[in-house]
């Protein structure tokens, strides 16, 4: 059985305890070994360190200084012309005429040598590379950064940008999804994360170098920040710090470089598949405040207990909003789009050749006329995307509705679902009763009636008069109207009754009072109608 060194050593130790008359050489003969073994055991129970054999390069002996220089003249070279191992070769056998060595012998010599030739310079000016543990008092401290995410919005699989600002005494975080990492993402997530931290952290924020944020990186941690992001801080009232360029900057604020990895693999995993951002957010908002139970490594207490703490040291926020967007005002071309970052969106078809007062956001665009808002739309980020909305077009189809059937509004709202099924049996029914051109003037008319009245009500209209057989817009705009009254004060004969749009998929019937209030029972006498009869007699006296 092969016994360790030290098992060794502790048995010649013991023979020798208990004779010490022993030789050595009966020692090394005992147990197989060298005497030399015998003599170490017998100096110390520990077995001394095995010497690493060094491979010499005895015959670079004669190079080693022309390759000692090619290599520091390499510390000053551009990173991507730097001497490889066969151009070292090459060099020393047409300059020094030295051909000696193999390859594989030089290139040990180098992997060996460069790096204790870069450690020689930078002897005396190395620093040490380590992390030295922080302490964040309540209230004071925040990091925010961007991650990319990718979500399926309304079937349509799009990369989107997860927002985070994370405190860094209570490690409290609020994420929130925008389409991109614009300033006017930037800075809703701000003003969002505000709200519901209920204040502002006091000393600083820690930031990267966000575009958003630094038009110019400066030496040291100096930075010409944009003008819109400065007035930001200055009405919340907090500063920025912005750490080191590049991935050492990274570990200056590792909690939420770290926060936004963990909340992807952990709430977004596998792709959420929403119909809006709006609806996404609102999922996030939940999924942050069951998180408050959440303990972090090293800690006691739970994310919630110690946010309770620090939610009273920070700085209260300002008494007025602060608004996030840009105001833009691009002008309606032909098509009845505006452009707004090459990204194209409709708008109503009597500003063609106007230009309108547009609010680009995070994750919205807002068309005004005045202050009322004629458009809204989700922000586009793709170039030369467009969105398009049907009722935008319906004057401009009124005069040329053979457009109608391959328009790209009418495929949008077929899409989102606002074109029903009752929508296409109107339609078909009105171009087999009135032609192409006529058929389709006729639904036009019907769809211009949800611009005041409610789909459902339209819907039931329309379900009404394919039944009766009549394709007017007359008798939708009548039966429509009923609809709208009955759900605004139904007098039901039956209680078991269907809703007038039952038989609608999707409709449902609104929540309003269903009884009329009782009036007191009216005892006075009916009006006397004598003049009026005086009157008729006159009129019949005159005519005779």
């Amino acid at each position: 059985m092969r016994v360790s060194r030290v098992e060794l050593f502790e048995q010649i130790r013991r023979d020798v305890r208990l004779d010490p008359s022993v030789s050595q050489r009966s020692l090394a003969a005992k147990y197989g070994v060298h005497r030399r073994t015998v003599r170490q055991a017998m100096a110390s129970a520990i077995p001394p360190p095995r010497k690493s054999s060094q491979r010499q390069f005895r015959i670079l002996d004669p190079a080693t200084g022309w390759i000692d220089a090619m290599l520091r003249a390499d510390l000053k070279a551009p990173k991507k012309q730097k001497h490889t191992v066969e151009r070292i070769q090459k060099r020393l056998a047409e300059e020094h005429d030295f051909d000696l060595t193999s390859y594989s012998t030089l290139r040990n010599y180098v992997r060996k040598r460069r790096p204790e030739i870069v450690a020689e310079a930078r002897e005396g000016r190395q620093h040490l590379e380590g992390m030295v543990p922080q302490e964040h008092l309540p209230g004071e401290e925040a990091e925010v950064d961007f991650a990319d995410v990718w979500v399926r919005v309304a079937g349509e699989v799009v990369k989107c940008h997860l927002f985070t600002l994370r405190l860094s005494h209570s490690g409290k975080a609020v994420h929130r999804v925008f389409a991109s990492q614009a300033q006017e993402s930037f800075l809703e997530g701000h003003a969002e994360a505000f709200r519901v931290l209920g204040g502002v952290p006091t000393k600083h924020i820690r930031y990267d170098n966000l575009k958003p944020a630094v038009r110019q990186v400066c030496t040291g941690r100096n930075r010409v920040e944009s003008e819109r992001w400065t007035t930001f801080r200055s009405h919340y009232g907090f500063d920025a710090f912005y750490c080191i360029p590049g991935q050492e900057g990274a570990h200056e604020k590792g909690g939420v470089e770290q926060e936004g990895g963990r909340f992807r693999r952990a709430h977004l995993v596998p792709v959420p598949d929403v119909p809006s951002l709006e609806e996404l957010n609102a999922r996030i908002a939940t999924i942050d405040e069951a998180e408050e139970d959440r303990i972090l490594r090293g800690k006691l207490t739970s994310i919630g207990f110690n946010f309770r703490i620090e939610a009273e040291e920070l700085a209260p926020l300002p008494t007025e909003d602060f608004e996030c967007g840009i105001t833009l005002t691009p002008k309606a071309d032909r098509t009845s789009r505006i452009t707004v970052r090459q990204s194209h969106y409709s708008v109503p078809a009597r500003f063609i050749g106007e230009r309108v007062r547009v609010l680009l956001r995070g994750n919205e665009l807002l068309v005004f006329e005045r202050r009322n808002i004629v458009a809204r739309h989700p922000r586009l980020t793709k170039r030369y995307g467009y969105r398009d909305v049907l009722d935008h077009y319906l004057e401009i189809l009124l005069v040329k509705p053979g457009a109608m059937a391959g328009s790209t509004a009418l495929a949008a709202a077929r899409a989102e679902g606002s074109f029903t099924a009752i929508h296409e049996a109107f339609w078909a029914a009105a171009l087999k009763a009135h032609g192409d051109a006529a058929g389709t003037r006729a639904l036009i008319e019907v769809l211009l009636l949800h611009r005041r009245m409610p789909a459902e009500a339209v819907q039931v209209g329309m379900s009404a008069a394919i039944k009766a057989g009549s394709i007017s817009p007359d008798v939708v705009a009548i039966e429509a109207r009923k609809a709208e009254s009955a759900a605004r004060d139904p007098e039901p004969d039956d209680e078991n009754d269907p809703p007038p749009w039952a038989d609608i998929p999707g409709g449902q019937l609104l929540t309003l009072p269903t009884r009329r209030p009782e009036l007191p029972e009216d005892n006075r006498p009916p009006p006397s109608v004598d003049v009026y009869d005086q009157l008729l007699t006159r009129h019949s006296k005159g005519s005779a």
